[in-house]
């Protein structure tokens, strides 16, 4: 009979476990114990949402919207996308769940997420984020409070040297307004020498030019006139807020006045932090102040800010965690003592002990096995004449949690 093929892994995709799961444990727990610190509150978002709340609230000329999202009709005929990003979904439901009443506030989520483009080391198209938001709070502090959140992440995570934090700021609206009819006619006067891409930006996001990565761009990108020159005085005290506030909380940063966030609802702070260390995906956590989306969604004027990080990215920072090893090898010597064992190593779970039965093969071999477990300490069950005998033996530490719990 012919064999049958197993299907292969879908290409982007990846499945993790053993060394790749520990360290995105290690990820995913540092972010939950610093997001308690902070008193930011979890928030789960469905993965899939209507079309229109990330077409109009990322952007129709964005890559993400234009090239890389994963967009499909259900059977009811409604257009529906996975979600490429976390800020649009969670911006969405603060208005279908009227939030507002609870503004501001402070949410922290994370998850898969979708995006069609190439994989290459880093990336993939199912990748995991995690992600923080403040909704509701206009004033620059909003901004800082979750820098510093970040800033100690990185520290937890013990990956902060060689990470630099790059700080921006697009200004408000009058600023923008003014520095965006500039790069207009800075990058027209350059229209014949522009990417195809660039072309299409200059007429809807020309911002957008300033980061691109096409060679024909760059010196044409790098010559733009900078934001500080139509800075308003309002946009200026901003920005300076949020720098004495990241020094006041001991936070290292660096200025980028290139740094930009594309979309037109961004304001004020724009940052990223960047490393050396994994080539050409250099960012590893990012974000901005997007006081414009929620209304973009039809919702009422909100001030927002928030950053998302990939766990990918991060989790090729860390060093190789340690495995866990159990505290209790529960090794049956003689079969007859094998209820027994199975009655301790019911108790020792219940009192939150991580214990494992061996219980297979020889009694050699189970030696062997429980040796390769590393445990703190075995717990050996055998027969002395008709009775059940126990020995235990502590192997890593000074006294048995067994004995306490089996006493």
């Amino acid at each position: 009979m012919a064999r049958i093929p197993t299907p292969g892994r879908v290409r982007g995709t990846q499945d993790i476990f053993r060394e790749e799961q520990r360290r995105f444990a290690r990820v995913l727990d540092a972010f939950d114990r610093v997001r308690r610190l902070y008193g930011f509150e979890r928030v789960e978002v469905p993965v899939f949402e209507d079309t229109a709340v990330f077409a109009r609230s990322i952007g129709e000329t964005t890559d993400v919207v234009s090239k890389e999202m994963y967009t499909f009709p259900d059977k009811g005929g409604d257009s529906l996308t996975l979600r490429p990003e976390f800020t649009a979904g969670i911006a969405r439901a603060y208005i279908t769940n009227g939030w507002q009443q609870y503004a501001p506030v402070k949410l922290v989520t994370s998850g898969a997420v979708f995006r069609y483009e190439r994989p290459q080391k880093g990336r993939y198209r199912q990748f995991h984020q995690i992600d923080a938001e403040i909704l509701g709070a206009p004033e620059p502090a909003a901004d800082v409070e979750l820098l510093t959140l970040a800033d100690q992440l990185l520290h937890d995570l013990g990956i902060c040297d060689g990470v630099t934090l790059q700080l921006n700021t697009l200004g408000d609206a009058a600023t923008r307004d003014a520095w965006r009819d500039a790069l207009v006619a800075h990058f027209a006067a350059h229209r014949g020498d522009l990417s195809e891409d660039s072309l299409t930006r200059l007429d809807k996001n020309p911002l957008r030019i300033l980061d691109s990565k096409d060679p024909r761009d760059r010196p044409i990108a790098d010559a733009a006139p900078g934001i500080d020159a139509f800075m308003s005085a309002e946009a200026g005290a901003f920005f300076e807020a949020v720098q004495k506030g990241l020094d006041a909380s001991g936070v290292r940063w660096t200025r980028n006045e290139r740094l930009v966030r594309g979309l037109d609802y961004y304001r004020h702070t724009a940052f990223e932090f960047v490393t050396d260390r994994l080539g050409a995906q250099g960012t590893v956590l990012a974000g901005g102040r997007y006081d414009g989306l929620v209304e973009s969604l039809g919702g009422p004027a909100t001030a927002g800010v928030g950053w998302a990080a990939g766990i990918e990215r991060l989790a090729m920072l860390l060093e190789e965690p340690a495995a866990e090893r159990p505290e209790v090898a529960v090794v049956v010597e003689d079969d007859r003592a094998h209820d027994a064992a199975v009655t301790a190593l019911a108790r020792l779970r219940r009192a939150g002990v991580w214990a494992e039965l061996v219980a297979s093969g020889s009694p050699k071999k189970r030696y062997d096995k429980a040796l390769k477990l590393d445990p703190a300490e075995t717990l050996v069950f055998a027969m002395d004449g008709e009775a059940v005998a126990t020995r235990a033996r502590v192997l890593r530490g000074e006294a048995s949690r067994a004995a306490g719990v089996l006493a």
